[in-house]
């Protein structure tokens, strides 16, 4: 799969930024070093995939896939928890909106008849 992540913004100096992209089979950023995908890597991937958020999330569903098989068989003991994987990896995508969504619940509840005004 493509890892389309990389940032068209440029630093002081006109140098290009890094991509933010895994280094695997650890799946740690190849810039910073932290869990990927790292806060970098995220926002850049919710801009690319601003329009469309599902396919965001099938595509790290993909990607989950792959570092789940790369890293048991790096750690098989204690082998990675599979709720520990699914929010590095997919759960972080639908958090983006969750305040907007509560809001628009409340907001709908006080226009129903009989709602709260």
């Amino acid at each position: 799969m493509p890892m389309p992540n990389v940032s068209p913004v440029h630093d002081r100096q006109r140098r290009a930024v890094l991509p933010h992209v895994p280094m695997r089979p650890l799946w740690l950023c190849r810039v910073c070093a932290a869990d990927w995908p790292c806060q970098p890597a995220r926002l850049l991937l919710l801009m690319e995939y601003r329009r469309d958020r599902v396919a965001l999330s099938v595509y790290l569903a993909g990607i989950l896939f792959d570092a789940t098989a790369d890293l048991t068989r790096l750690n098989p003991q204690p082998e990675p928890s599979p709720a520990e994987l699914f929010e590095r990896f997919v759960a972080w995508t639908a958090r983006h909106d969750t305040g907007r969504r509560e809001a628009a619940a409340d907001s709908l509840e006080e226009t129903r008849p009989g709602g709260r005004r």
